[in-house]
């Protein structure tokens, strides 16, 4: 695989995991069907909880949440101009 922005893949997959967060008794969580090295950079950077485990979903510090919900319109949002 060729070089690429690990930043922009970790700011991507924090702003897809905005798609399927929901609260719980623990705070936002979200389903951790993404790359393995990108959950663990997003661990290391504080945004997500320790995402080794059985559980199916991951856990998002209170900086994640926030950070996931700025990015996901930012990426994602349909131009106003489509058509």
């Amino acid at each position: 695989m060729e070089e690429f922005d690990q930043d922009k893949v970790d700011d991507t997959t924090l702003a897809l995991l905005r798609l399927t967060m929901h609260e719980d008794k623990f705070g936002a969580r979200a389903w951790k069907s993404f790359d393995w090295s990108t959950l663990d950079r997003l661990h290391e950077k504080g945004f997500i909880g320790n995402p080794k485990g059985k559980a199916k979903s991951v856990t998002l510090t209170k900086e994640g949440e926030e950070r996931a919900t700025r990015l996901f319109p930012q990426m994602f949002r349909e131009s106003s101009n489509a058509g």
